[in-house]
């Protein structure tokens, strides 16, 4: 059975490069009918926050990616990890080092000044002689000190490292705590992992990671590296670009199914094909089909797929979704019309929710640059001879269609053009001159209303 993971760290909140590298991986684990598994990399103690790690498994739950089994926490592992650390040592596979901070700075310094890249110089590796005194020793694994390391990933081809490239790496602090690459090495080994997708900004943690396995005797899993998100120039992407915690997109009125389709192209396509359901996603994903080069992030993009997807969802979701947002439809009888009215409009449920505003609550301001382009020449008038044509007619008026076809009787009977009696009527209605068709929120508001407002804006003049 073929098992993937996602490892966040519960020091800041989950952000959308690290919800795809956990979408990828639990696309190919759920596609090859295999498990995903969930890791929390927890061993910093001390910048560990529990309102992050909230968040990330809230993000999870928000999007639908499911994973099997318990959440594993590093830190209640600790104890596992001094027992792969005494191995080591007693196998002589590792050492204590016993080298000063000033030690080692003078070290790099001296390094530096030959040209050369700081790196710790193994006077340690096979010290027989007695420790020095006060000093608490970190642990170092022996890497290689010759040949390469070589690995296949799959997305970027053979990986060559020359093993001088790799020192005797720490593998415990002096506190006694382990260090990153070897806890990822053993807890990856431990949980059977088949295959490990992850930013290629691990890609040269790899190496020593392999260092690990070889120590232990573990299997090594593949490993496939993917290319960073830069924002739209191409740059790295920062939190005002749309690098902000995934929790966020939807208080800004995004649907997760869209998210995931977004991400889902950073880096990954299948032909032109651009939108694609949850259940396309797992049939058509492979990892091998990752791009090599980094993706830009597109606001455009997803808010495209934002739309599509509003507009393809129910009304009762959208009656659900909008509660969030300061709307409740779901004792009003006109629900549908007014999401009809509107959700071709709105990019985000958030927008959705302002369209929506704007309809059912009169204007409580009218904008200046609107009503001046609407309220020119005879237009106040024409709005006057609007009202009396509305109430005339009201008993025949029972659908859009029909205020439709009155807007039309309208302007055929006055000889203007729509935009003379559209603009004026929008502004009175709305308080501005966009949004839904006037022949649908007339339908919505009703006669009275609709001339209560037009009666309010004609009052400013």
């Amino acid at each position: 059975m073929l098992k993937t993971r996602f490892a966040p760290s519960p020091t800041g909140y989950l952000h959308i490069g690290g919800l795809r590298t956990a979408l990828f991986n639990w696309l190919w684990a759920r596609r090859n009918g295999g498990q995903f598994l969930l890791r929390v990399e927890d061993t910093d103690l001390t910048r560990n926050s529990k309102e992050a790690l909230d968040a990330i498994l809230q993000a999870f739950d928000w999007v639908g990616m499911d994973y099997d089994g318990e959440v594993i926490y590093q830190s209640k592992r600790f104890d596992l990890y001094r027992e792969y650390i005494d191995r080591l040592l007693k196998e002589g596979k590792a050492y204590r080092c016993y080298m000063t901070k000033e030690e080692l700075d003078s070290l790099r310094e001296e390094q530096q000044k030959r040209g050369e890249r700081p790196r710790y110089d193994g006077r340690y590796r096979d010290f027989k002689g007695t420790p020095p005194e006060g000093i608490e020793p970190v642990v170092r694994i022996k890497a290689p000190q010759d040949g390469y390391i070589t690995f296949t990933d799959g997305v970027k081809g053979e990986i060559s490292i020359a093993s001088s490239e790799v020192d005797d790496f720490i593998i415990a602090r002096s506190d006694g705590t382990p260090t990153y690459n070897f806890v990822v090495a053993i807890d990856d080994a431990l949980m059977e992992l088949d295959d490990i997708i992850r930013g290629d900004d691990h890609l040269y943690n790899t190496p020593k990671q392999i260092v690990v396995y070889n120590a232990l005797g573990f299997k090594i899993p593949n490993f496939y590296h993917v290319a960073m998100i830069n924002n739209e120039q191409g740059k790295k992407l920062s939190k005002r670009d749309g690098a902000t915690d995934v929790m966020e997109y939807k208080r800004m009125g995004y649907l997760p199914e869209a998210l995931l389709n977004f991400l889902v192209r950073l880096g990954w396509s299948h032909g032109d094909q651009e939108i694609f359901s949850i259940d396309e996603m797992i049939a058509l994903f492979d990892p091998k089909d990752i791009n090599r080069s980094a993706s830009n992030y597109n606001l455009d993009k997803l808010l495209w797929l934002n739309s599509h997807y509003i507009k393809n969802s129910s009304d009762e979701r959208l009656i659900k979704l909008l509660k969030d947002f300061g709307v409740d439809l779901e004792s009003n009888p006109k629900s549908s019309m007014i999401l009809n009215a509107t959700k071709e409009r709105g990019k985000t449920i958030k927008e959705l929710a302002e369209q929506i505003k704007k309809i059912i609550n009169p204007p409580e301001e009218y904008d200046k640059k609107a009503l001046k382009r609407a309220f020119k020449g005879r237009a106040k008038e024409i709005l006057a001879d609007f009202k009396e044509f509305l109430r005339e007619r009201e008993d025949s008026l029972n659908s859009s269609e029909d205020y439709h076809n009155l807007l039309k009787e309208f302007v055929a009977s006055q000889e203007i053009g729509f935009g003379k009696i559209g603009q004026p009527l929008r502004v009175a209605l709305l308080g501005e001159l966009s949004g839904s068709g006037l022949d649908e929120i007339m339908s919505i508001l009703g006669v009275e209303e609709t001339i209560d407002r037009i009666e309010r804006v004609l009052s400013l003049f």
